[in-house]
């Protein structure tokens, strides 16, 4: 783990570059979406010893299998995310396990998705001291999507948005509206953020750019421009512009 922030940790997966958040003070810390290889989570549970820390609270930013996680030894502290990603991740929970493939671990299976649901804010006893989070609840990327904004420490936890590695990933079949409604929600805190931390990528410095990017290619995208997003290079990315094309000439 990296720190980014003053008592903000970051662990980043080598499976798309998947980050794990740790907000941490006086020997407790939340957990924000850990990820995501069950290797990597035992090395998390293993520098969170090394650290002295222990778990006292978790948030899932949405309902996708890489960001449900938990292992045994983050022990049986609350996990909260927003209304609607508790009640996907148990509605959807069959094919939610599927998307761990059927090598994952059977005590890690059990523990995925066991969240709670709060769209008001985490409640304090899950807070390290020094943490304020406010929860950001939008329906960009995938229903009840959040962001989780730190005043104090002027960062965004921005989870599958405002990426250095992806390209926005509206949630089909509908969902462009309520992405370009997310990054309007974003903006004002994107504009007071000192930084930004990606649910894929790498926590970066200038949030503004990252937002006016994403916007940029959406606009490109709707107006049947080819975008010239230097994103479009990595891995999957390509597909995912094809689909969204797809997407707006079908709703054309």
């Amino acid at each position: 783990m990296i720190e980014v922030a003053d008592g903000v940790l970051v662990a980043t997966s080598r499976v798309m570059s998947t980050t794990s958040t740790v907000l941490c003070r006086d020997g407790e810390a939340l957990l924000i979406d850990p990820a995501w290889l069950p290797d990597e989570l035992d090395a998390l549970a293993d520098e969170l010893d090394a650290r002295g820390l222990r778990v006292i609270g978790g948030f899932a930013t949405h309902a996708h299998h890489d960001h449900l996680l938990w292992h045994p030894r983050f022990g049986a502290a609350p996990r909260w995310a927003s209304v609607a990603t508790a009640a996907l991740a148990h509605d959807e929970r069959p094919a939610l396990i599927a998307g761990l493939g059927e090598a994952f671990p059977d005590a890690l299976v059990d523990l995925m998705g066991r969240v709670e649901g709060t769209d008001a804010a985490i409640p304090p006893p899950s807070l390290p001291r020094g943490f304020a989070p406010e929860l950001l609840v939008h329906d960009g990327h995938a229903p009840g999507h959040t962001a989780v904004w730190l005043p104090e420490q002027k960062v965004l936890i921005a989870g599958d948005m405002l990426s250095d590695v992806e390209l926005p990933l509206p949630f089909y079949p509908d969902d462009l509206p309520a992405y370009v409604a997310a990054l309007d929600l974003l903006e004002p805190f994107v504009s007071e953020a000192a930084l930004v931390i990606p649910g894929h990528g790498t926590p970066g410095a200038h949030p503004v750019a990252r937002l006016d990017a994403d916007r940029r290619y959406l606009d490109d995208v709707i107006a049947g421009r080819v975008p010239s997003d230097p994103r479009l290079a990595n891995p999957g990315m390509a597909e995912e512009y094809e689909h969204l094309r797809q997407m707006v000439a079908a709703g054309a």
